[in-house]
Order: structure tokens, then sequence, then C-alpha cells
């Protein structure tokens, strides 16, 4: 039985890595919960040039037997062989119970899930499992994310001010996938620099919160029902509100059904971007471009109609207002890539 805690997670995952064939990641932070599960994925590959395979329910969809079968197979030259699963609808405790109780594994099962309460039923059985670990990733607090600054501007060979520090620390958010990724992209901007200092923070670290709302946004109106809700966990876990999320989304919706309606009439892509009101911001514009393509002016009309109908639904019941956003952006994402029409060519 191994449950570890949120605070033991950096030293269970110290090299040569934990020795448990099967190990549970959950959290409310799905940065820090894949960040880690590469970690030790890596780990354990790096032991004898292994291999590293990931699989999730749309594999399974194509083949039902997949994950059992690499789970319970040696490689064919030699090595060993780490499975990385996503938890949902088909990777469940049900499915993987008789894999951890048999102890038939032949590879290191690793599975990312998000935030399970102690009643879960893959919480528990990797918790109470003799051969299973289950580790906690939550948001990240000051402190940590102060190491996580000096441990990526390291390589980089910079230094950062108190105040750019400080300021740093405020504008991150509580995924970590997310805020490593807005420290490299400072790295790159200053360097060739000694120090960063707080007027390279203000010109290209955006707030952590807005920029996962931001990313949710233009994955459901391009299309990726997977990366929407992926960033809409990043933005519930930085704080941020469904029922905000619904009603930035409806603007979203609003002002391209705008862009859209004005193509139709005849105007250029260009012309329209231009006379938007508020402007457009420079990093927005290809995205409105390809969600235009992607949509005509009465689907969008459809989806705004169901967008008002759940953002009144998540105020009447506020209990559920997680899950009615979440099923808002996979029906957008779904409306954005309509299935062709039976006998089209």
């Amino acid at each position: 039985m191994v449950a570890i805690k949120a605070h033991q997670a950096q030293s269970f995952l110290n090299p040569p890595g934990p020795k448990h064939p099967a190990v549970l990641f959950y959290g409310t932070d799905a940065g820090l919960v894949s960040e880690r599960a590469a970690k030790l994925a890596a780990l354990v590959a790096a032991r004898d040039n292994g291999e590293i395979i990931r699989i999730d329910d749309t594999d399974l969809d194509t083949d039902p037997d997949r994950l059992a079968v690499e789970l319970q197979t040696i490689p064919m030259f030699g090595g060993s062989k780490v499975v990385r699963a996503t938890a949902g609808r088909r990777i469940t405790a049900q499915a993987l119970q008789p894999l951890l109780v048999g102890g038939t594994l032949a590879a290191t099962l690793i599975v990312e899930a998000g935030n399970l309460k102690p009643t879960d039923a893959m919480r528990a059985m990797f918790e109470k499992s003799a051969q299973a670990a289950a580790v906690a990733c939550y948001a990240d607090e000051a402190r940590d994310i102060e190491g996580l600054i000096a441990e990526t501007l390291k390589p980089h060979g910079l230094g950062i001010t108190s105040d750019a520090r400080e300021l740093l620390v405020a504008r991150m958010g509580a995924d970590r996938a997310l805020s490593r990724g807005e420290i490299e992209k400072l790295a790159l901007y200053a360097a060739g620099r000694k120090e960063i200092e707080a007027s390279d923070i203000e010109a290209i670290v955006g707030d952590a919160s807005e920029l996962a709302i931001d990313r949710t946004l233009n994955a459901a109106a391009g299309g990726d029902a997977r990366r929407a809700v992926a960033e809409y966990s990043r933005a519930l876990a930085a704080g941020e509100s469904p029922q905000l999320i619904i009603l930035m989304l409806q603007r979203h919706l609003q002002r391209l059904h705008r862009i859209r309606t004005d193509l139709d009439a005849g105007s250029s892509f260009e012309d329209v971007i231009r006379q938007q009101r508020p402007p457009v911001h420079f990093k927005q514009k290809d995205a409105l471009g390809v969600q235009c393509r992607l949509w005509s002016s009465p689907r969008l009309a459809q989806v705004l109609k169901r967008t008002a109908e759940a953002a009144k639904a998540a105020r009447l019941t506020s209990a559920l207002e997680e899950a009615i956003t979440e099923d808002l952006l996979i029906a957008v994402a779904a409306a954005a890539r309509p299935a062709p029409a039976r006998g089209a060519h």
C-alpha cells in the first residue's frame, strides 16, 4: 500500500526511480501529472534502453485488447517496456484490476488521471495494491514556482532580478506544464543576456489563467475536443470559474459569427479583421482564420443558442457547472467539424 503525498512526489521520482510496476499520477494540475508521468517513464526506460508506449481511449476504440497485450508481453528485442495510459471511459479501474491483481504485468504501467477522491475506484485500487503506488499532483505553491524558475533558467545561463522573480511568480498559474512553457519562452526572449528584468516579464509573459482560457476557446472553436478539455482542466486548476469560461466562449463565438457573416457578404478577411472592435490581437489572427474556414454562419448560430442554454443551466445548477461547461466545449468542437453527409464524395 503506497500513497505518495504531494510534498513527497519529488523525492519519489529521484533517480533511479521507484521499482513499483504500476504507478498512478492524479490531481488538479494536469500539467504536473503529465510532467511527472513523463519523468518516471524516462527513468524506467533508461535503465535498459527500454521503450515507451502511449495508449488512450481512442487506441482501445479500434483495438480493445491492446492495453492488456502491451502490458503482458515482453519486448521482442529485450529491454523494458513502459506503457503510459490516460484514464478515461475505457481505461478504468475495472479494466486494470485483473492486470494488477493477477500479477501478470510484464511492463511498467503509468496511468495519468484527473483529480480523484480517496473513494474513487482507480485511486483506491492503486493505493491498496501491494505492487502499485498513487502519486498526488496538486497546484504549485510560490516556493515550488521559484524552484521551477531557477531550474528552467539555469541551463540558459540566466539569472533573474528579485522584482522580476516576484512578478513572474505572480503571473504563473497552477499548471506546471504551462508555467514551464512560459519560462522557456522568457529564456529565449532574453537569450544572450545575463539577467532577466521585470520589463522582460511585462513584455513576454501573459497571465497563466488568461492563457489557459484562450487555449480552451481556440481548441473548442478549432474542433479539437481533446485539447479543449485538457486546457479547460488547466484553467480550472488556475482558479477560473466555469461560468466565466462559458461567457468567454459565448463572446468568442459571437465575434466569429460576425466575422463569418461579413465574409459571406463578400468582405476580405483582412478588412474584416481590421474593422473588429475591440481589435484582434495579432497572435489571435491566424487562429480566427482557421476557425472561419471551419464554420458556417448557420452552425455558429446553432452553437450560440446551445451556449446560451448552457450558461443558463450553469447558473441554475452551480453544482454541475464544471460538467455542463465541459459538455459544451465538446459539443462546440464537434460542431466545428461536422460529419460529411451520407453519399458525399
